[in-house]
């Protein structure tokens, strides 16, 4: 397990500051907390800093679930998991759910963000069927990462707090289900390229969400259509703190406009991992109606740095964008020849820069 050689260490340093020290009062805290120890000493040592250091980087997370520290994600077996899926648009299209899944998981992707309806625009998914969505997933390998579209590009907060009663409703797919599904609460809930109404919306709602019993990680994707980073480079530790559980990671969206440059696809993630957060590009594609995009260099840099990311989408983009379809088949027998290829079969791509989670193992 990840967290023996911590414990280990943590203990061999408390021993070794109670022998240097004349006065020490240990206090530990138990049940789903993790272990921490509030420390009093007449002196200041090398051995006190140092449990110091292992108590405060020390966390056991208590449902054997996803989990974050700092940037990285982790799963339940402790072990680092950098996400490479594909998005899959469900809900628009039911009936391709088992031909689609094999397909994905076929080129080496370690997860699947799902689009999922609560009904408010359109045709409201079951607790049933996300059951079996789950059961799917996992017979091939493939982490889950639901969302609710309906609210893409909303900014009123009752639209998002409709969304939370959704999953609430739906809580038993996802409890006990914490190490194979990610909770991406609302795609691109928020529109407008600001960040003090989006942070207070989550702020609010995140802690329904824990008290509801659920205990899955959060993803949250930032404002502006989920193109507005510095939305969570701003307020996005308020957004964690508000987490009861702390565990709560956010995503980006990489269009025309948050991935067009590599300058920029730099400074939007960088600005997000230098407050500590654990961040993916949750969307991409290689083009789009706001600009061109280098998804090349959005794949080497989440691959120099460690970062995931999903693309958009596997099939059935309409209204003009039909050219962010990754294959040209449900089936993927068919890739599309300057996104599909690029995503899944080039140096950074999927194939090569995707491990199984452990989890599966």
């Amino acid at each position: 397990m990840k967290y023996t050689k911590k414990l280990a260490a943590l203990f061999l340093a408390v021993v070794m500051m109670l022998s240097a020290c004349n006065k020490t009062d240990v206090t530990t805290t138990t049940g789903t907390e993790a272990p921490t120890a509030e420390i009093t000493t007449t002196t200041t040592t090398a051995a006190e800093t140092t449990a110091s250091e292992a108590v405060e980087n020390e966390k056991v997370f208590p449902n054997k679930g996803f989990y974050v520290e700092g940037t990285k994600l982790y799963d339940a077996n402790g072990n680092e998991f950098i996400l490479r899926g594909i998005n899959h648009a469900h809900t628009w299209f039911k009936n391709q759910l088992n031909t689609a899944i094999p397909a994905i998981a076929e080129t080496g992707a370690n997860c699947v963000r799902i689009v999922l309806s609560n009904g408010y625009q359109w045709d409201k998914d079951s607790l049933e069927s996300i059951l079996g969505i789950i059961d799917l997933c996992k017979e091939y390998k493939l982490v889950a990462v639901l969302e609710v579209h309906d609210g893409t590009g909303k900014n009123e907060a009752e639209v998002l707090t409709g969304i939370v009663d959704y999953w609430l409703e739906m809580k038993d797919a996802l409890i006990g289900n914490e190490a194979y599904v990610i909770l991406n609460i609302a795609n691109e809930w928020f529109g407008d390229w600001s960040e003090d109404k989006w942070a207070d919306a989550y702020i609010a709602e995140l802690p329904r969400i824990r008290e509801a019993g659920i205990e899955n990680l959060i993803m949250v994707d930032s404002a502006g259509w989920g193109q507005y980073p510095m939305s969570i480079a701003k307020r996005g530790v308020d957004v964690f703190n508000a987490d009861p559980l702390k565990n709560t990671m956010f995503s980006i969206h990489m269009y025309g406009s948050a991935g067009g440059t590599q300058k920029v696809i730099k400074r939007n993630i960088d600005n997000v991992i230098k407050q500590n957060l654990c961040v993916c590009i949750g969307e991409f594609g290689f083009d789009h109606s706001d600009g061109d995009v280098d998804e090349m260099y959005i794949m080497e840099y989440c691959t120099e740095i460690g970062v995931g990311y999903m693309g958009w989408s596997w099939k059935g983009n309409g209204g003009g964008v039909e050219y962010l379809d990754i294959a040209t088949e449900w089936d993927g027998s068919v890739l599309s020849a300057d996104w599909g290829e690029n995503l899944i079969n080039s140096t950074n791509g999927i194939k090569a820069t995707s491990e199984t989670c452990s989890v599966f193992e």
